[in-house]
């Protein structure tokens, strides 16, 4: 586990980036082989568009990384956060970086997006992502810029408040990005396989169900990583007929509109359409 953590304490960003579109083109591949749904599309205009849309957030996740690192800088210098506490001294690392993960996994993903829920300035930022009507995994990267600083706010805070180094960050955050790949990917696994891996981790069937173009789905099944929250917050939610979902949102199903960037980015602005 030392080791691991090391390296994520200096891989460079080159490396991580390599990793990460090796996820996703991974999953682009098994989209092509095992679909779940054979949307009538042009994957490659769909994927440009959700693809620009994660570009335009590349300041602010830049400026945030910066800011992430202060967290775990201060963390070190002043033994800061709850797996640096004395209790926790002679824990083995192995389960501090659990610990880390859970407590980044839960407040950093899970809390801000049943926020992004409930909370209509953060909701109508979050309709961004909730308006593509053929989820695939390059959905998982249709956000609206503003949105990641919600996120990034939120992640800071789970860093400060786990202790954890910027090697367990850069661990997580990379688990993170994986998971979000796998969970909105057009890919049919078994249904034992889906049932079985839901009840630990967020699988395509377990997202695709908060996907659902109408209340109350839509506010249903959070997770990030670990599918344990919603079991716990009770906001947990399943459908019989996975693969008869209609995506989207029932206030903005026009199609012109949805794919256009400038629209999208627009979109928060824009008079508000009660769900």
């Amino acid at each position: 586990m030392n080791a691991l953590v090391e390296f994520f304490e200096t891989i460079p960003s080159s490396y991580r980036t390599v990793l990460i579109l090796a996820g996703l083109t991974l999953f682009l591949i098994l989209e092509k082989g095992i679909p779940l749904y054979k949307f009538k599309y042009q994957k490659i205009n769909h994927s440009v568009l959700n693809l620009s849309l994660t570009v335009m957030t590349l300041l602010i996740n830049l400026i945030g990384a910066g800011i992430i690192f202060r967290a775990t800088e201060y963390n070190l210098v002043n033994q800061f956060g709850f797996i640096n506490i004395e209790l926790m001294s002679t824990v083995p690392l192995f389960f501090k970086v659990i610990i880390s993960i859970f407590i980044l996994d839960f407040i950093g993903a899970w809390l801000v997006h049943m926020l992004e829920h409930k909370l209509k300035y953060m909701w109508i930022f979050h309709i961004v992502h909730h308006t593509d009507q053929t989820v695939d995994v390059t959905t998982g990267l249709r956000h609206h810029p503003i949105e990641a600083i919600f996120r990034l706010s939120f992640t800071v805070l789970a860093v400060m408040i786990s202790g954890a180094s910027i090697g367990i960050v850069m661990l997580y955050q990379t688990i993170s990005a994986f998971s979000a790949h796998f969970s909105h990917a057009n890919i049919r696994l078994s249904q034992n396989v889906e049932r079985i891996l839901s009840f630990i981790i967020v699988t395509p069937c377990f997202h695709r169900i908060h996907h659902h173009y109408k209340l109350p789905h839509t506010d249903h099944n959070y997770g990030n990583i670990f599918s344990i929250w919603d079991y716990i917050f009770g906001t947990l939610t399943k459908i019989d007929k996975i693969d008869k979902i209609k995506f989207g949102l029932d206030t903005h199903m026009e199609h012109t509109k949805i794919n256009d960037v400038k629209n999208l980015l627009l979109i928060p602005f824009q008079k508000y359409k009660t769900p």
